[in-house]
């Protein structure tokens, strides 16, 4: 027995799957099913391994969520720009769910579909580039070496020169922020990530999300190179892209529905 994944919807008309496609989540061939002048690209995946209850244990599983998810983000890629992405994790029992969630659902894929229509997602982060307030206390030797009065000030003006420098920093981040919204059709902040995921040490001020026009992604990129350059002693700007839409994917089906919900 097999469920289906779903990984996007396009409009209906020539298959937007090229010959080329990599392997599905569970290394399946992508497929389409089509209903109401709509096309969603799934996957037969085995149902042992992917109904609700599996699927919820799996995604606790780090080695198995990252292939699943790279997976599933080089199909949704491979598709180009035509297609709304759908969150990872959608399941449903099998193919005539899906139909009648494109039948049910119509308007609002459509209306969501027309909003990326020629659009990529680029993403932004910005960084604080700092050293440690902390740099140079051994250099002056142990604590108990020193004046205490006279090394809790030198403590606390460190503190303050480096609080200074965050709030600096958070500011620039934003004028960032206000200037690349400015070139977008749409833009969103994501909550900044942990030094855990990311793998740097300074503090993430700015994970900025960008809709843009195909037409305008070279003016965007280059608006980021000028932000690079200045706020380049205060603040690290790193571009990434482009992405499919997956922060903007508007998608008319709530979370309770899909990502194992209706698998069952």
């Amino acid at each position: 027995m097999t469920h289906t994944w779903l990984y996007a919807v396009a409009p209906a008309g020539p298959d937007p799957l090229p010959p080329d496609l990599p392997g599905g989540v569970a290394d399946e061939g992508p497929r389409t099913v089509t209903a109401d002048g709509l096309l969603a690209v799934v996957g037969s995946v085995p149902t042992p391994d992917f109904d609700s209850d599996t699927l919820q244990r799996h995604l606790g599983e780090p080695q198995w969520l990252e292939r699943t998810a790279r997976a599933h983000h080089r199909v949704v890629s491979a598709l180009g720009g035509r297609a709304l992405p759908v969150r990872y994790g959608t399941v449903y029992r099998d193919d005539d769910r899906v139909r009648a969630l494109l039948t049910a659902h119509a308007d609002g894929f459509r209306a969501a579909l027309a909003g990326i229509a020629d659009r990529t997602e680029w993403g932004v982060k910005a960084y604080q580039d700092r050293t440690d307030p902390d740099e140079g206390d051994e250099e002056d030797g142990a604590p108990e070496d020193r004046p205490g009065t006279a090394y809790l000030l030198r403590r606390r003006s460190a503190r303050d020169r480096a609080d200074r420098a965050l709030a600096d920093a958070a500011e620039r981040a934003r004028q960032v922020h206000r200037t690349l919204a400015g070139l977008a059709d749409r833009s969103t902040e994501h909550p900044p990530q942990p030094p855990e995921a990311t793998g740097v040490r300074d503090p993430m001020l700015l994970n900025g999300a960008y809709l843009v026009h195909r037409s305008r992604a070279a003016e965007f990129a280059r608006a980021v190179t000028g932000l690079q350059r200045l706020h380049g002693p205060v603040l690290r700007v790193e571009l990434t892209g482009p992405w499919p839409p997956y922060s903007f994917a508007d998608l008319p089906i709530g979370p309770s529905g899909p990502s194992g919900g209706d698998a069952e």
